[in-house]
């Protein structure tokens, strides 16, 4: 007999993981209430698309709930549903690639005054083209994700807005309800706080 939804949600991984090898379908969907964010976050890393990310996700999660026999405990649940995430989104991608798709990570800055619209942009470096920097790649949209929400409260929600769900400005302020030169002038300080953490990290952008 199954115990009640709310009782899930005290369970560690490891019994989560052995009820689940049970058919339990109630602690399988605990794992994914868990961890379906960071893995779709993983996802979108690589293949920078929500469309393919969340088709990469489920495809992952339906094989790891196959493959749950299978695991032992050697690494962190997490990390195990990472690398079937990894590979899944691996696969799409130079699927994509041999179909011409193109990928780009990119953080977004307001123009500079009197600069036009097409300054708008810096790049973080590309780094998908071998196995190696591709996962240094998924590991950087692991951290701005993290970053990003370490930022002030004032600045946070913006940075998110615009560079993790990818809202226009005008969006942007609509939804915070303040004028758009607040926006910018928030978009500005949270990039110069996130530049700033990412430079303990050794990384810089591609200005």
């Amino acid at each position: 007999m199954h115990q009640p939804d709310s009782a899930y949600s005290e369970f560690d991984d490891n019994r989560l993981v052995e009820l689940a090898r049970q058919n339990d379908i109630n602690a399988f969907e605990e794992i994914v209430s868990r961890y379906r964010q960071r893995l779709y976050q993983t996802a979108l890393a690589i293949l920078n698309s929500h469309h393919d990310a969340e088709e990469v996700t489920q495809d992952a999660l339906i094989k790891a709930f196959r493959a749950l026999p299978g695991f032992r405990g050697d690494s962190l649940l997490l990390t195990w549903l990472c690398r079937i995430v990894i590979n899944q989104a691996h696969n799409k991608y130079h699927w994509n690639r041999r179909r011409g798709s193109e990928v780009n990570l990119s953080l977004s800055r307001p123009p500079e005054p009197g600069g036009d619209q097409q300054q708008e942009d810096f790049n973080i470096p590309d780094m998908r083209y071998t196995p190696a920097r591709e996962l240094q790649n998924i590991e950087l949209g692991l951290l701005l994700t993290r970053e990003i929400a370490q930022l002030p409260d004032s600045l946070r929600e913006t940075m998110q807005l615009r560079h993790l769900k990818n809202l226009a400005y005008e969006e942007i302020a609509q939804k915070q309800h303040c004028q758009l030169g607040t926006i910018k002038s928030r978009l500005s300080r949270g990039r110069e706080l996130l530049l700033k953490r990412l430079q303990v990290y050794g990384i810089t952008p591609d200005e």
